[in-house]
């Protein structure tokens, strides 16, 4: 079984928007943002990952950093194919004499092309992929927060990631129905950047922008818990000097409104579409909120009114995509067959 282990590499992958995450041996070793470095004189990739973040907004002329991803899928293909590359070097610092084959489960959003879904299997085969394995997000998602997949219990799961927001309800180890829109966590750092722009006339960087919805972000304009208001720099758009300035939680949820009524829209259509025996179970289960878009303080309340249905936040919601990820690539070597896999 040794001499197998060093043969064969069995990774799971979440290929996210803005993070990148990897499972291998069961536990979480890659946790990056998905964006690169590349300098643009000679072409070669100078940063993976957390080192590249660093220098986006911050380059000069020679360097360009590049998210491969966009919208949940692959946006520039080389780029992509050597970010995967690089992350997949973080897992073994050890010997580089030999490099194993590596049989990969990714993670793709439901709502996928089937030349999208190419290019993710393309991408990890040129990075070193002899085996690819594709499962949806919602379906890992569920896998990843402990339901059970395979029973005649429909459960809806919303993961809102980076560039997708996934709405789908699962039952007999698959998706019945499903809803994909292309709003989610990036349209929201969009949302603020343009806020801060027209209301404020103050120029930020999208890192900033980022900041902000972490320290002030919220899906209403009342909390329980309210966040201290958050002093932003930027540049000014008039003098074109350096300034600061103070926001507070409620601006920041009039500037989200219009994207996540765009995902309240999407969940209504989804339960609108879902089988009746199902909608039974969902009211008496309840929503579960997965993503990086269920950290957004007030989100699962602002759902629950809207639907007028319980809503779960995941416990760790940022890893469960990929923790489901892990669990069906080991379904995938014990059965030799994969469900989502085509």
């Amino acid at each position: 079984m040794g001499l197998f282990d060093f043969l064969t590499q069995e990774i799971a992958i979440d290929l996210g928007t803005a993070n990148t995450l990897i499972i291998h041996n069961d536990k979480v070793v890659v946790d990056e943002p998905s964006i690169v470095a590349i300098d643009r004189t000679t072409g070669r990739i100078i940063a993976v990952g957390k080192q590249a973040m660093m220098m986006h907004g911050k380059t000069h002329e020679n360097i360009e950093t590049v998210r491969p991803l966009k919208d949940g899928v692959i946006a520039d293909f080389e780029a992509a194919e050597q970010m995967i590359k690089g992350m997949i070097r973080m897992i073994s610092s050890g010997s580089k004499v030999f490099t194993p084959s590596l049989r990969m489960v990714i993670c793709i959003p439901s709502g996928i092309t089937e030349v999208e879904k190419r290019a993710v299997r393309d991408s990890a085969e040129h990075a070193g992929a002899k085996e690819v394995y594709l499962i949806h997000e919602p379906m890992a998602a569920a896998i990843g927060i402990g339901i059970d997949v395979e029973e005649p219990m429909g459960n809806m799961i919303i993961d809102i990631g980076g560039g997708t927001s996934e709405i789908a309800v699962i039952a007999l180890g698959g998706i019945v129905c499903d809803q994909s829109i292309r709003v989610a966590g990036d349209a929201f750092t969009t949302d603020i950047w343009d806020y801060m722009r027209r209301q404020h006339n103050i120029l930020i960087g999208e890192r900033t922008a980022e900041r902000i919805k972490i320290e002030v972000g919220s899906a209403l304009p009342e909390l329980d818990n309210a966040p201290p208001d958050f002093a932003v720099h930027g540049r000014d758009l008039m003098t074109g000097i350096p300034k600061e300035i103070t926001v507070s939680y409620p601006e920041i949820a009039h500037a989200l409104d219009k994207s996540i009524s765009k995902i309240e829209e999407a969940i209504l259509k989804a339960l609108e579409i879902t089988p009746p025996e199902l909608s039974a179970d969902i009211f008496r289960t309840g929503i579960y909120l997965t993503g990086g878009g269920a950290l957004l303080r007030g989100l699962d309340k602002r759902i629950s009114m809207k639907t007028k249905l319980p809503v779960h936040v995941a416990e760790d919601p940022l890893r469960a995509v990929v923790r489901g990820t892990g669990i069906a690539l080991k379904i995938f070597i014990v059965t030799n067959s994969f469900s989502t896999s085509r």
